[in-house]
């Protein structure tokens, strides 16, 4: 009898491991699966038949938890900022100035970490932050949990949230094999140290594997599986695809015209949106480009509030604000709480499938529309000269340059040069198209289809 333990963190874990044919090529492959949940209970309701669900109490760090995993995560940035812009970047957004009790104790951690920031050191941070979890209330009720369902290995959907570490503490007690998936593109080259150390890893691509044993060096290749990402695997699967008439009738599209979409990160990275949304809906009001569809697509992490007025002064635009549903509001991490619908996936995919451009911030969407080999714009407006918001810096960050290097999209830096790249894609779509193929192949190594049975089966291998 085997038997695996699933925790889902957050909306988009929600997205890609219940949404996806994770969960039934995991209930084919184990005896038993149980979902240890992040989120409410009920959010699973219409999702999952065959699985147990506990939902798992919430923990809120206090201060002694917060000062090591600080430590840990500073000293690991510092351990790996030379020439790399990106791990640089985030030490300077880590930095306080604050004064407060927490804004003092990080510039103490930031000259502490000035000298101690090896490995060992790092590894001596982790170790103190586990001390902290051993009284706790919250995780020794995850200890009576592990005990209880006496799982064979118990897989982490995200590797980062600092909510997930005292969950980890517990199974290293009770020697149970742990495994995480590595979230996102950007998280091994440019963020900080993840939550805790795993036994096992699952990634994206032999780059992300590369990249792994490059920033965790104790990590031994045979732990780590190259399995893609299950991210993308719903737009191979048929229960998501929508007729070409159903997602005209729904946006109101004219079939006549071409699309292109601008898909919005959220507020704290993409900054510029607005500036970017109205420079294309003024170059179609005075046809500095042909006629077309407009479709924005917001942000599913935020409320789409600071685009209100865009609404009234370009009624052409077509607004796809993503359904997903804030599940709890009181939580250290809330944007963590926001759930997917499965129209939602259907709208994505469509968007994906029937524009013929799309125009983004240097964000994970320019790989959703490679997948439906659309043309890509990355907009970058802002640098430190122009007094606008600087995203022009994230063109340093590591994983950026490989997209840069690839010239699989066109990365436009003002006004001119993006109209310039729009009626450029417009009249030539295939112009990139091998780019884009190489770039593909190089962030995601494995074919979509059965990318859930691939890491189910990954998973049951290492038990």
């Amino acid at each position: 009898m085997k038997k695996l333990g699933v925790v889902i963190t957050d909306g988009v874990g929600f997205r890609n491991f219940i949404l996806s044919d994770f969960l039934k090529e995991a209930e084919k492959a184990f005896d038993e699966v149980v979902i240890l949940s992040c989120l409410p209970k009920e959010v699973y309701s219409n999702f999952v038949t065959n699985s147990k669900i506990i939902e798992l109490e919430v923990f809120e760090e206090k201060f002694p938890t917060w000062f090591f995993r600080k430590a840990k995560e500073v000293a690991h940035l510092k351990l790996h900022q030379k020439n790399n812009f990106g791990i640089q970047d985030s030490l300077r957004i880590n930095n306080s100035k604050l004064k407060t009790f927490r804004g003092y104790a990080t510039r103490f951690i930031f000259k502490v970490n000035t000298l101690l920031h090896s490995e060992k050191w790092i590894q001596r941070f982790n170790f103190w932050q586990q001390k902290t979890f051993k009284n706790n209330s919250i995780t020794s009720g995850y200890k009576t949990i592990l005990e209880k369902e006496n799982f064979d290995i118990l897989f982490f959907t995200h590797q980062r949230p600092p909510f997930i570490a005292p969950l980890v503490y517990q199974a290293e007690q009770l020697k149970i094999k742990t495994v995480s998936f590595i979230f996102s593109w950007d998280n091994l080259a440019s963020k900080g140290r993840m939550a805790a150390n795993f036994d096992c890893y699952l990634v994206w691509s032999d780059l992300m594997k590369a990249e792994l044993q490059q920033f965790y060096t104790s990590v031994k290749k045979e732990n780590i599986e190259v399995v893609g990402t299950p991210q993308f695997e719903p737009y191979v699967l048929e229960r998501y695809q929508v007729a070409k008439e159903d997602i005209v009738a729904k946006f109101s599209l004219d079939t006549s015209l071409k699309t292109i979409c601008f898909s919005c990160g959220d507020s704290s990275t993409s900054k510029n949106d607005e500036l970017y949304i109205e420079t294309i809906a003024k170059a179609i009001l005075n046809q500095q480009i042909e006629k077309v569809n407009f479709i924005v697509r917001t942000s599913p992490a935020e409320d789409p509030i600071r685009f209100a007025s865009f609404v009234e002064r370009f009624p052409f635009i077509k607004w796809n604000y993503p359904r997903w549903t804030l599940s709890r509001k009181e939580h250290q991490e809330a944007w963590s709480q926001r759930i997917p619908s499965v129209e939602d996936v259907k709208d994505l995919r469509s968007i994906l499938e029937f524009s013929d451009l799309n125009i983004n911030m240097l964000s994970t969407m320019s790989l959703d529309f490679i997948q439906f080999d659309k043309p890509v714009i990355n907009t970058v407006f802002g640098n430190i000269e122009n007094g606008l918001y600087d995203d022009q810096r994230f063109l340093n960050y590591a994983h950026i340059v490989n997209v840069v290097n690839s010239k699989a999209t066109k990365i436009v830096r003002n006004q001119e040069e993006l109209v310039i790249a729009i009626n450029h894609y417009l009249n030539n779509p295939n112009l990139d198209s091998e780019n884009r193929t190489q770039l593909l192949k190089l962030q995601i190594t494995k074919p979509l289809p059965e990318t859930g049975k691939r890491i189910a089966q990954t998973l049951l291998r290492w038990t």
